[in-house]
């Protein structure tokens, strides 16, 4: 008899299990088609979270003190990937369509401290992001588009898609060089 009931409580041990197993499988997004941003209906960027805990990509900076007091860009750009199109990107030297890319712009702050002299973050300025998505920016060069939440406090909750050819004119350039560099 109290075999029975072991037997009982071991099937039903494991009948949870496999329901539990299943519920997680059926809940989760396919592998690879995991959504790293949220747009609204009407086709803004919703302002992401998160994206700090994303594969680093690298930070420059142009401050205007290199550039003649003119720089376009006079600030640190922090650069986020979505760590599956990181993955794609370091297997294939190739953005996958899906491909999301956060950057952060910081103000030059103080240029000496105690470890020495240099260029040192100061305010947090601006967020922007740029997605490759062949559906829904099909007619845009590359399927690329560029969003921005704004260059000053407070930030905007969404964005609505830049005009490409702004950031083109900068973005193309960049890639081939790094090709270049890579080969």
């Amino acid at each position: 008899m109290i075999r029975w009931i072991q037997y009982g409580v071991i099937a039903g041990v494991a009948c949870l299990a496999g329901a539990a197993g299943l519920t997680f499988a059926l809940a989760a997004p396919p592998v690879g088609t995991t959504a790293a941003v949220e747009f609204t209906p009407d086709g803004k960027l919703k302002k992401p979270d998160g994206y700090r805990n994303w594969v680093s990509v690298g930070a420059v900076v142009t401050p205007n003190d290199l550039n003649d007091g003119e720089a376009a860009f006079p600030e640190f750009h922090s650069v986020y990937m979505d760590p599956e199109s990181f993955a794609h990107y370091e297997k294939t030297g190739e953005f996958r369509d899906g491909t999301v890319m956060i950057k952060e712009l910081i103000g030059v702050g103080a240029k000496e401290a105690t470890s020495g002299k240099g260029y040192f973050m100061g305010d947090f300025r601006g967020l922007e992001a740029s997605i490759k998505d062949s559906k829904r920016f099909k007619d845009e060069p590359g399927s690329w588009a560029y969003f921005s939440f704004g260059h000053k406090y407070p930030l905007k909750a969404e964005a609505t898609k830049q005009a490409a050819a702004s950031c083109n004119a900068c973005h193309p350039t960049s890639v081939t060089r790094r090709r270049q560099q890579r080969m």
